[in-house]
């Protein structure tokens, strides 16, 4: 994985620590990126330095500007923005 992982670290009950990851990406900030693929439900998927943006009603192939409108674990949702 190309984002950089937070030092601290949580013990998982198999006895392997569980690293945490900090995402390369805010909320409310702006950002542009080309999907390239679809999600399952149709979400075009965009990467940042490795970590997934969903960005709904977009297609494969087109450059995007989209702002984060929600943060998870392994992945962000974000809307698009016309310019």
């Amino acid at each position: 994985m190309s984002y950089s992982y937070i030092q601290q670290k949580k013990w998982q009950r198999s006895g392997r620590p569980r690293y945490y990851v900090k995402p390369p990406v805010e909320i409310d900030k702006e950002y542009e990126s080309e999907i390239e693929e679809m999600g399952r439900y149709g979400d075009g998927i965009a990467r940042i330095k490795g970590f997934i943006i969903l960005v709904p009603n977009t297609e494969q192939g087109k450059q995007v500007k989209f702002k984060i409108t929600r943060i998870g674990k392994r992945f962000a949702i974000g809307e698009s923005v016309l310019d």
